[in-house]
């Protein structure tokens, strides 16, 4: 399957039975008592009422989550086409020969259920209570996945990403990059420090020490050699008088203001502050990064397999308890990953090594990116299992070349999807035959 995976499909072009919400038990599907008949023909197969009244029920019910105010008839309305656009697809799926078989059916099924934190049992209760078998959901699911893999064969080869294209998104993404993080310096300084209950007398000779040691440093007396004879800082042994690169933001502005000027070796004038005199030198420059950024993970877990001998169930009751052990401080989490976890990285003590946005399934990844470092996530369930999730540290590195070129062309192809698939639902539905049924009298 291509980068668009079919979760992504659903979430982008309505396909509400794929959402969270539609396991919610306030549904009111099974309230629908409207007589049923058939009010559209697509190719010569019927879509009836009660159809179109139950995907109805859904839009409305997620236009009240997200606290939109919808007509009922317009519901009706985009209920009943995208119903036919869904029928159409599945009818032209068959017809190029494409399938689905029972293990990606299952796949969908288990990806469904853990992204509400269920098992496959309550899952399917919930669906129940909800007025859908486990036989219809599967069903629904199977043409799910006839219509993305259609969408995938005939709308992604439809979108074309020049590699000028790519270098002007990279481009005008390292411009947007160098907005949000600033040059750094590195400034050395020598201080002469001036005690608070100097005379006026101490003072002008204190600034006249800091004056003579511009002159010195501007001859091109080595800076280092000055901050060991003349400064004051109580750390200038330990770092010849370097403060260390950092954003301006992260200097006194009244320092960031006497070297603004300065390029690389420069010298500032006498900076006079409440600790004394102070005389800088710029010793280093360093633009913002000339690549794209990105944000990586490092986290470990520990995973347990659900088996005839360990139920799902059973598997998060364990791993609640390892959790609160380790929390307590009566158990390791990397000893209990190396004793208990079914995953490759057991020997490692379930350390998952650094991680990019996307090495991990989404279920995963989204609980994963809600921890701080050193937070110990609850037993999270994935397709894989049952996880217990800890993240160690993150941090924020440069992409490489080809890193940069297919992150470009990812988000390319994807802000070109909606829009290609907008042309193609078009094509298609212009090439079927449509009858729209009046109801019965």
């Amino acid at each position: 399957m291509s980068c668009i995976s079919w979760m992504k499909w659903a979430s982008l072009f309505g396909a509400a039975l794929l959402l969270p919400q539609m396991v919610s038990a306030q549904s009111s599907v099974t309230s629908i008592r409207s007589a049923d008949f058939v009010v559209a023909v697509v190719n010569s197969e019927p879509i009836t009422n009660q159809e179109v009244q139950r995907l109805s029920l859904r839009l409305l019910r997620d236009s009240r989550v997200q606290g939109l105010s919808t007509d009922s008839s317009e519901t009706n309305r985009l209920a009943l086409d995208q119903l036919i656009i869904e029928k159409i697809q599945v009818q032209q799926a068959v017809a190029l020969g494409i399938t689905v078989d029972e293990a990606a059916i299952q796949q969908a099924e288990a990806s469904v259920a853990s992204n509400n934190q269920l098992s496959l049992d309550e899952f399917q209760s919930r669906l129940l209570q909800d007025g859908t078998s486990a036989e219809g959901f599967r069903a629904q699911l199977r043409n799910q996945l006839l219509m993305t893999r259609l969408r995938e064969r005939e709308v992604e080869t439809r979108i074309r990403i020049s590699e000028a294209q790519i270098n002007q998104f990279l481009n005008e993404e390292l411009q947007r990059q160098s907005t949000r993080l600033p040059s750094e310096i590195n400034l050395g300084m020598i201080l002469i420090a001036v005690p608070e209950d100097a005379t006026p007398e101490q003072v002008t000779r204190l600034s006249e020490r800091a004056s003579s040691v511009v002159t010195k440093a501007r001859q091109g007396a080595d800076f280092a050699a000055l901050v060991s004879e003349f400064s004051d800082a109580p750390d200038r042994s330990a770092n010849s008088g370097a403060m260390g690169l950092r954003p301006p933001n992260r200097y006194p502005d009244i320092f960031v203001q006497a070297v603004s000027q300065l390029p690389v070796g420069g010298i500032s004038d006498v900076v006079r502050t409440g600790a004394g005199f102070h005389v800088l030198k710029v010793l280093q420059r360093q633009s913002a990064s000339s690549t794209l950024m990105t944000n990586q993970t490092r986290a470990r877990h520990v995973l347990l397999r659900p088996s005839p001998q360990l139920s799902q169930a059973q598997a998060i009751a364990q791993l609640s308890a390892i959790r609160r052990d380790i929390l307590s401080g009566r158990a390791d989490f990397a000893d209990v990953a190396k004793r208990i976890s079914q995953d490759g990285s057991a020997p490692q003590g379930g350390d998952l090594g650094w991680a990019s946005p996307g090495m991990f399934v989404p279920e995963f990844e989204q609980a994963m990116n809600q921890l701080l470092p050193g937070q110990l996530a609850a037993p999270l369930i994935s397709r894989f299992g049952v996880h217990l999730i800890e993240v160690t540290d993150r941090r924020e590195v440069a992409m490489s070349e080809a890193e940069q070129r297919n992150f470009a062309r990812n988000v390319l192809r994807d802000s070109k999807l909606e829009e290609a698939y907008a042309a193609w639902v078009q094509d298609i539905r212009g090439l079927a035959f449509v009858e729209m049924r009046e109801p019965p009298q």
